[in-house]
């Protein structure tokens, strides 16, 4: 893309981020935290916040040094070889396509509730059409749209944070519940110990992921240099600062013990005081955040998919060469319509164990990134920019690392985890194997080729020599 076609901007880049990241984890997943650590999930959110921190630090250094279109595929080749570069970036890209399926079955399962006569499958294909479509318009049309997404879920969690603390300041009548500093204080602050917090940040790294989109959209924005470290620092504040403001003002209204794992514990706290409208309210939001987070992910797997098709690593035809990734959206809307299709055939509990893996994979490629800048600035001896670099460097580095690497071995506290853990892996060595097979079948290709031209050229030779031999002695005996 032309310098000037680069139209993302600070915001449109925020939004986009944001987008990606608040969806329906946050909404209903944090649950799912609460359950598993109680009021204490606070301090999970908070040790989620700083860890992000960290990788989109690293993820802005290695960015701004060098814009690439892979992003974290491309530094992560730089830094451990073509094999390392193939297994992340297809992992990512499988892990991402399984979620995002699982997301469009839950918006149409809510959808549902409006539209009863509609079968699921139906409605869950129209979603991901309707996404992959959109993203053919470009980044820049899309942004706008996602900016608009972004917003209102933005507002949604601005105007409950509202909410809650006139209901806990009195100034909202309705309800006889307690509201207030003293719901927290009546609770047991760690109910389920340093376990419960460890077993909490799966999910909590779960609603903060998604970040990593800004990297794979720096080739397409203006003065990467410049808009993304802002745009960086923007959705860190943004991010943490509503997440733990809302978790807090949530605790106001409602105790830990009353958190439901099938209802969003937003809806359930707002029921408490009289506003069962929330509710309906809340569907909206679900949606809209599922739709945003669906848009802002395709996005990042067509431009995955392309890195992927320029290094070599799908087949030719998979290549794109126009500034939008075409095929590397169509082929990635395909792909989550097939997983849609896992979802309809496929036992429950086996669809479970392959979506769960989507979550490892975001993770594991968190623990890349931090990985890959550890590397590339060894060996680089000093920050690789000016300015912008990764604070604290080395301990900081070694920090993140150990904790994804807590968080991942983790993954077994919560119950149906397991599973994704070891799909997860699972996922990583059989792309693994794929490019050494690869990389076999084609170092012994080569060596037939080598090997070929030594076994002709003595024979060719010999050939040569006895045709010259008989006029060589003829002109002997003249």
């Amino acid at each position: 893309m032309k310098q000037g076609e680069k139209s993302l901007s600070v915001w449109h880049l925020t939004m986009l981020a944001l987008g990606t990241v608040v969806g329906g984890s946050f909404f209903l997943g944090t649950s799912v935290a609460i359950r598993a650590a109680g009021p204490s999930v606070i301090l999970a959110y908070v040790i989620g916040g700083i860890l992000v921190y960290f990788i989109l630090s690293a993820l802005s250094e290695m960015t701004v040094a060098n814009p690439a279109a892979g992003s974290f595929r491309t530094y992560t080749e730089q830094a451990f070889g073509k094999g390392a570069g193939f297994t992340v970036g297809w992992v990512y890209w499988t892990g991402l396509v399984l979620a995002m399926s699982s997301e469009a079955t839950a918006a149409s399962i809510l959808l549902r509730g409006w539209f009863p006569l509609l079968p699921l499958g139906l409605l869950g294909a129209a979603i991901i059409i309707a996404v992959t479509l959109l993203n053919l318009l470009g980044a820049a049309r899309l942004s706008r749209l996602e900016s608009g997404l972004a917003a209102f879920k933005l507002l949604a969690i601005a105007g409950f944070i509202l909410i809650a603390v006139s209901i806990a300041a009195g100034l909202w009548s309705g309800g006889q519940q307690n509201a207030g500093v003293q719901v927290l204080q009546g609770q047991t602050w760690m109910p389920g110990g340093i376990a419960g917090i460890a077993g909490s940040m799966l999910m909590v790294m779960f609603t903060y992921a998604g970040f990593e989109v800004l990297g794979l959209a720096a080739s397409e924005a203006g003065n990467p240099g410049v808009t993304i470290p802002k745009a960086i620092r923007y959705t860190i504040v943004l991010l943490v600062g509503l997440y733990i403001s809302a978790i807090v003002a949530l605790f106001l209204l409602l105790p830990a013990a009353a958190v439901s794992e099938q209802v969003s514990p937003f809806v359930t706290a707002l029921s408490r005081f009289g506003l069962g409208w929330a509710g309906n309210v809340m569907n909206v939001v679900l949606v809209s955040a599922i739709l945003s987070t669906m848009l802002a992910s395709v996005f990042g797997l067509g431009r995955m998919l392309r890195s992927l098709a320029e290094e070599g690593h799908t087949p030719a035809w998979m290549r794109d060469r126009t500034d939008i990734p075409y095929r590397g959206i169509l082929i990635s809307g395909g792909a989550m319509l097939a997983g849609l299709g896992l979802g309809m055939l496929l036992p429950q509990g086996v669809y479970l164990f392959l979506v769960s893996s989507g979550g490892f994979s975001l993770l594991f490629s968190y623990l890349i990134i931090m990985a890959s800048h550890y590397r590339l600035r060894k060996r680089h001896g000093s920050p690789l920019t000016a300015r912008h670099g990764l604070r604290g460097y080395p301990y900081t580095s070694w920090l993140a690392i150990a904790g994804l690497l807590v968080i991942l071995a983790s993954m077994p506290l919560i119950p149906g985890q397991g599973g994704g853990l070891a799909a997860g892996i699972t996922l990583v060595v059989f792309f693994a194997a794929v490019y050494a097979a690869g990389w076999l079948r084609r170092r012994a290709g080569g060596q037939r080729r080598i090997q070929k031209p030594q076994v002709l050229v003595p024979a060719a030779r010999a050939q040569m020599e006895a045709g010259e031999e008989p006029g060589r002695n003829s002109g002997d005996g003249e």
